[in-house]
């Protein structure tokens, strides 16, 4: 009976004292991704929307109706250009700790 008493003992002392021991739980910690910006999801569309609307305003100041329509063209071309082959975009992913 004695045996029985202090080994219910001994797992109520441990059932008590095992939480406090584990103070890091790295299992538990909830990581999260940083969403990307407006900029970064979509910098491939707002390049070439800037560069058509560059084209179009140059090329309309130079050469009216026409040449708005032809530097649309033209800076819609140099703009995808340099977004696509010139300056690619890479994914790039943050890791953001809360607690």
């Amino acid at each position: 009976m004695k045996k029985l008493i202090t080994t219910f003992l001994m797992m109520a002392v441990m059932a008590v004292a095992i939480p406090f021991m584990a103070t890091t739980a790295n299992a538990q910690t909830r990581r999260y991704y940083k969403k990307p910006n407006v900029y970064q999801r979509h910098r491939n569309l707002i390049n070439i929307g800037i560069g058509t609307g560059a084209g179009a305003i140059i090329g309309g100041l130079i050469g009216g109706k026409k040449g708005a329509l032809l530097g649309t063209a033209i800076g819609a071309g140099g703009s995808a250009l340099y977004t696509y082959k010139l300056n690619p975009k890479t994914k790039k992913y943050y890791r953001v700790y809360r607690r």
